[in-house]
């Protein structure tokens, strides 16, 4: 044989195998992808019940400050 032919031997054994593993690689990467899109899609939720709740305090503060004439009446937001 010659020498192109064993080369292309030797690719057509090791075509299929290579092609192999890099699926695989590629279903654990999307898999792993998967993994963290939902991890940084629960981390906004969080993000967003933080936000809503600093929002709660923050409007009970001014609640609090007018009640008690604390709240400086050019700065104090309407009820």
């Amino acid at each position: 044989m010659s020498e192109a032919a064993d080369v292309l031997d030797f690719l057509r054994v090791r075509f299929p195998r290579l092609d192999e593993r890099i699926d695989r690689k590629l279903d654990e990467i999307v898999t792993r992808l998967g993994a963290l899109e939902r991890k940084v899609a629960g981390i906004e939720l969080d993000y967003a019940a933080l936000q809503q709740r600093l929002d709660n305090v923050d409007r009970r503060l001014d609640r609090i400050e007018r009640s008690l004439d604390l709240a400086d009446e050019m700065t104090a937001p309407a009820p």
